[in-house]
């Protein structure tokens, strides 16, 4: 099990989009510091998630999200604000 994640941060208006096999323990990451994009940042919160029963299907995902047609996407259904 795998899932797709965004991430919004509390003090700026920045998204952060991400796979894992374990959300609990990569949201932790974030928030502590151990990413260096995400750590200018800090504190993450948690604003969307989507499952899949593999890593690589996840990942492909993922990547649609970051394109300009998948924050689009994002926009259009009020995941991310505009």
């Amino acid at each position: 099990m795998a899932c797709v994640y965004i991430l919004k941060s509390t003090t700026k208006n920045i998204t952060y989009v991400g796979s894992t096999p374990d959300i609990d323990r990569r949201l932790n990451e974030h928030n502590s510091g151990k990413n260096v994009f995400t750590s200018r940042h800090r504190p993450w919160r948690l604003v969307y998630t989507e499952n899949y029963d593999k890593l690589i299907d996840a990942r492909v995902r993922e990547k649609y999200l970051k394109s300009a047609a998948g924050r689009r996407w994002l926009k259009v259904n009020n995941i991310i604000p505009r």
